[in-house]
């Protein structure tokens, strides 16, 4: 189970190390935008709505793996103060309540994505582009949302997880 606790984690550090790059993606698509429009004065039609399809990957995919090193905005009054077993414990309801909103999300998240491939739905707009790759990627995080989540109570009960301070890791 610990190993393939430790290969969930690395494929969310992967899928972390591959989206944080989709930030320059959309800042040049914004850019491009703004150029066009304001000094060529020939806005797109396709550079903002590309950039906000490209922010959905870029946001989720960084989400497992954030959750690994303990970088989600947390209310931490207890758990902080926490030593020991009660902090191991209080780590754990926190891990399986994760998990359980990414099997959530995935339960009414995946019909909604193969709706929207099977259907072949796109954006409507002047340009409009299919939508439904981006869709793809909400249950897609929600299950390696789980699967992080799942693999961090396994290093806790084995002893292995990097605890609160592993946000170093991410820099």
């Amino acid at each position: 189970m610990l190993h393939l606790s430790r290969g969930i984690t690395a494929l969310n550090r992967g899928l972390f190390a591959v989206s944080k790059w989709l930030v320059y993606a959309i800042v040049l698509l914004m850019l491009w935008e703004v150029l066009s429009r304001y000094l060529l004065a020939a806005p797109t039609s396709w550079a903002p709505e590309l950039a906000t399809l490209v922010f959905g990957p870029f946001f989720l995919l960084g989400g497992p793996y954030l959750l690994h090193l303990g970088g989600h905005v947390a209310v931490d009054i207890v758990s902080a103060k926490a030593t020991g077993r009660l902090a191991t414990v209080l780590t754990l309801i926190g891990l399986l309540l994760a998990a359980a909103f990414g099997l959530i999300l995935l339960w009414f998240a995946a019909p909604l994505a193969w709706q929207s491939y099977s259907y072949g739905e796109t954006s409507y707009s002047a340009w409009n582009p299919p939508i439904w790759p981006a869709k793809l990627f909400l249950p897609l995080a929600a299950l390696l949302l789980a699967l992080q989540a799942l693999a961090d109570t396994v290093a806790v009960l084995s002893g292995t997880h990097p605890g609160p301070d592993a946000g170093a890791e991410a820099q």
